[in-house]
């Protein structure tokens, strides 16, 4: 690449770009259904999981007003440390997602670009 008079940007070197065969392949491998079986075994059911203690929290807020408002320590009750808590799962499910992408997913997709850039699949 360089860069004109005017100030564009010239692409000088062309990258071909793998035939869609290729991705069809590439969609139909044990491979990438593995990857796509891996994050989903992990996404899916994390989901479902935040989405019923986030209805839970909003819930109990609305319909159990007296549980909430039970004191725990001094002026701290019960609803502030839930909705501490959800800031709290928030970080640990992105923690245990980015952890689990680094072990199970990236290494996955990694050999399957690596093979559609050599053209293997």
């Amino acid at each position: 690449m360089g860069r004109g008079g005017d100030g564009e940007v010239h692409v000088t070197e062309t990258q071909s770009q793998p035939d869609p065969e290729v991705f069809r392949r590439t969609q139909a491998s044990p491979e990438f259904h593995e990857l796509k079986r891996s994050f989903r075994g992990f996404a899916f059911p994390m989901t479902v999981a935040f989405l019923v203690w986030y209805l839970l929290y909003v819930l109990l807020s609305t319909y159990a007003v007296e549980l909430m408002s039970t004191p725990v320590i001094g002026d701290v009750n019960l609803g502030l440390l839930i909705s501490f808590g959800q800031f709290v799962t928030t970080f640990l499910l992105t923690w245990l997602y980015v952890r689990h992408a680094n072990r199970s997913i990236d290494p996955k997709a990694e050999a399957i670009r690596v093979e559609i850039e050599e053209g293997q699949v």
